[in-house]
């Protein structure tokens, strides 16, 4: 009899081929537009009102651009900003905005466009990732292409977060339109939004950095062997985020596969306000109880990383590698110490997340807990029921915002209820000094409490079609940018 992983891959496999027989060879793209597959789908395209990452993904880059960029070591680079000075205190800033920038609606970017988008962050986004702009004091434009950003005090975060969704380029016309028709200064303007299918984009013509080559789409699927069957047809030329890696041995030679690094913690998340989890005791016991590495090579093809259970991606500054819960089943028993926790996870219906969860369940239930496994609709009940309504037990999901210690472990009020004063002080001691060593030591609290268990940092695994290049598979902020993929078909 095969091993579970083994029948997997045949299953898969044998999937993929009865697929490929029903499908339309003649479906393939067009030659001048990109189609890239990937899952999740975004509820909505206005990301100042929701979380969730997939309209980031979709939007920052394409349709919205920022003063500046984060390159591949996380360093923040001139972008819609060609310069910035800083003053000797750190908490003033004063950006020289690039000339002949336009919005797709043909207005002139300008300094009154920037210190509007970084008033509106502040004043109108439900967005929890708002707080990343509460160091802002006044921002206002001293002649056209010059602005001026006054901070209430120096912060190691705040220009990095400027090249994130926070820092997002809008203009006043763009308010009324940001859930159906997202006005931005990128190479794309939007198509159509096709609600839990696709969004589509169109190259500009007028686009300030140069020309745009082709229009683009990015289309969901639930089922990764779908999405591969998509790719092998020719009606998809990139899958990213390829959530099977065990296919990868079904691949024909044409077919290229990238593996990049992520922000992408996979979190099992345990409400720290609701019981059992409201003992950081059974949290802990939760900890020991899970074997990451066995999720790694099960989810995974053990190309993921372990971070010793931290929400730490290995390329932050902070991250040291220390194993903080290693593997250990009687350490969990003797914590538990007879007690028998009842616990529902509330699994999102992603393909990690189910194939995860089921493990999960049989190494709580070794340990003592009783498990029960409920899926809900990813991304709308689940963002609905969990991450807004706070009403779970437990629950996982790859959290991928860039550095995002401070959302998740920060704030009492988000969905992990974590509450720790001692953690929001190093954090905030980060923030105004020594960033790395307090952040270091912010973690060390934030495990100490088993606030949360970071399963693995997920890879970022894409699989190129004939003639596509042009794609770096490290994610580093939000955006999935399609003007840079070439495609020779």
């Amino acid at each position: 009899m095969p091993s579970p992983k083994t029948a997997a891959a045949l299953l898969s496999a044998t999937a993929v081929v009865a697929l490929s027989a029903c499908a339309s060879p003649a479906g393939g793209a067009r030659p001048d537009h990109l189609v890239v597959a990937t899952q999740a789908p975004p509820a909505g395209l206005d990301f100042t009102t929701t979380g969730g990452a997939a309209a980031p993904q979709a939007l920052m880059g394409n349709i919205y651009e920022t003063l500046v960029r984060i390159d591949d070591s996380g360093t923040p680079q001139p972008f819609l900003a060609e310069s910035w000075d800083i003053s000797a205190d750190g908490s003033e800033y004063i950006f020289h905005l690039r000339e002949g920038v336009r919005f797709s609606n043909g207005k002139e970017f300008t300094a009154e466009d920037a210190a509007f988008s970084i008033s509106y962050v502040q004043d109108n986004w439900t967005n929890a990732l708002k707080a990343q702009m509460a160091p802002v004091v006044d921002a206002q434009p001293l002649d056209a292409q010059t602005l001026k950003v006054t901070l209430e005090r120096a912060s190691s975060s705040w220009l990095w977060s400027m090249g994130t969704l926070t820092g997002a380029m809008m203009t006043p016309a763009s308010v009324e339109r940001l859930a159906t028709d997202p006005l931005g200064t990128g190479p794309y303007t939007l198509e159509r939004f096709a609600v839990g299918e696709s969004v589509s984009f169109t190259k500009r013509e007028d686009y300030w950095g140069g020309e745009v080559s082709h229009d683009a789409q990015i289309r969901y699927f639930d089922d990764p062997t779908a999405a591969l069957n998509a790719l092998r047809v020719g009606d998809a030329d990139v899958v990213w985020s390829m959530q099977a890696p065990q296919l990868l041995e079904t691949l024909p030679e044409d077919i290229s596969v990238l593996v990049g690094t992520t922000n992408g913690e996979v979190l099992l998340s345990m409400n720290n306000r609701a019981a059992p989890f409201d003992d950081p005791t059974v949290r802990k016991a939760v900890s020991y109880a899970i074997d990451r590495g066995a999720v790694n090579d099960v989810v995974y093809n053990g190309m993921a990383t372990d971070t010793g259970g931290a929400p730490v991606p290995p390329t932050d500054p902070w991250f040291t590698g220390e194993d903080y819960y290693p593997f250990d089943p009687g350490m969990a028993r003797e914590l538990l110490d007879g007690r028998t926790p009842d616990v529902t996870i509330t699994v999102p219906n992603l393909p990690y997340a189910q194939t995860a969860s089921e493990l999960i369940f049989s190494q709580l239930r070794d340990v003592g807990f009783r498990v029960r496994l409920e899926t809900v609709e990813f991304p709308a009940m689940w963002l609905g029921q969990v991450l807004k309504g706070h009403d779970y037990q437990a629950s996982l999901v790859a959290h991928v915002e860039p550095r995002d210690i401070p959302l998740l472990f920060g704030n009492p009020d988000y969905y992990l209820g974590y509450d720790s004063a001692r953690a929001r002080e190093l954090i905030q001691a980060a923030e105004v000094g020594e960033q790395a060593s307090n952040m270091e030591a912010a973690v060390d609290q934030i495990m100490a409490d088993a606030a949360a268990l970071t399963l693995v940092n997920a890879p970022n695994i894409v699989l190129l079609g004939p003639g596509v290049s042009g794609v770096n598979p490290n994610v580093v902020t939000e955006g999935l940018p399609l003007r840079t993929i070439e495609v020779d078909k």
